[in-house]
């Protein structure tokens, strides 16, 4: 795929990052912003055991979708202690995702602060998501259209990005918020997927205490190198288009969808899955 790689700085003022990334929607990788966190030095799996090692967790993998899913419905659960001691084990499929920090933990507001670039970051929710070695995420854009900036901790993370004016591209499921969920993007068989060979996206591998910033609806593939955790804070699309088709997805959408898998079964899914396919490939001829 034509991938390049995220820009990297060290640190960034709030004018810089408004004025080179913020207003022309590009992706970039902050290095060194919060070494001055208590998070930096005290986040890590085992400390996250410590502090939360008692709570139930929601748990996903990478399974098919199926039309009985509810939506973000987890597909297990465990006890954290039990889950960080598998991550430690063995690989594992299973990913903690949109883990409310503040509603589950509220002691690990502590261990971080809301840094001011320029944008009003939604303060209820401050999201953790864990992997074990090996497991990914499908290419997927959040509901929202947010600004996110995606905070790492522990371990290796590899991320691929492109912007929603690559979808033509990307085998984009119809009614849905993912791509094609046979790509292996980390590897993908450009014979089986040729449209991908046009799409332009970035990447980079993400490591402890490094930030990244993903632009309003950006795709994010992400794939954990080594066992980890990452916490998300997002801001509010500016983009009237993007805002716009934000409220059509919480509003109306993702409704839409349930009520066709409830209609169809998993016929509806299935008929997505192949529309992602013709859709796409008409472009390559």
């Amino acid at each position: 795929m034509n991938l390049q790689d995220i820009p990297r700085v060290k640190t960034i003022t709030k004018e810089d990052f408004i004025v080179k990334y913020f207003k022309p929607q590009k992706p970039v990788v902050i290095e060194r912003f919060i070494e001055a966190w208590p998070a930096y030095s005290k986040w890590s799996l085992e400390y996250m055991k410590q502090v939360a090692g008692h709570k139930t967790v929601p748990l996903y993998d990478d399974r098919p979708v199926n039309h009985k899913d509810g939506f973000n419905e987890p597909h297990a659960k465990m006890q954290m202690a039990d889950y960080i001691d598998l991550l430690k084990a063995e690989p594992t499929k299973y990913r903690i995702f949109l883990w409310n920090v503040l509603k589950e933990v509220p002691e690990l507001q502590r261990d971080f602060s809301f840094p001011d670039f320029g944008l009003r970051l939604m303060k209820g929710l401050p999201m953790l998501f864990f992997g074990g070695e090996n497991s990914s995420t499908f290419m997927h854009y959040d509901i929202d259209l947010a600004n996110i900036f995606h905070f790492h901790f522990e371990g290796k993370k590899e991320i691929i990005l492109f912007p929603q004016s690559e979808n033509k591209y990307l085998y984009k499921v119809p009614h849905a918020l993912i791509t094609h969920e046979s790509i292996d993007f980390s590897n993908p068989d450009l014979d089986q997927w040729p449209a991908l060979k046009n799409a332009k996206g970035y990447k980079t591998q993400l490591q402890h205490g490094e930030v990244l910033y993903m632009p309003e609806g950006y795709w994010h593939y992400m794939k954990y190198v080594t066992p980890g955790f990452s916490m998300s804070l997002r801001a509010i699309a500016r983009n009237p288009k993007n805002l716009g088709t934000a409220f059509y997805n919480v509003l109306v959408m993702r409704y839409y969808d349930q009520f066709m898998r409830k209609l169809k079964g998993q016929e509806w899914i299935d008929w997505k899955n192949e529309r992602a396919v013709i859709r796409t490939n008409k472009l390559v001829g």
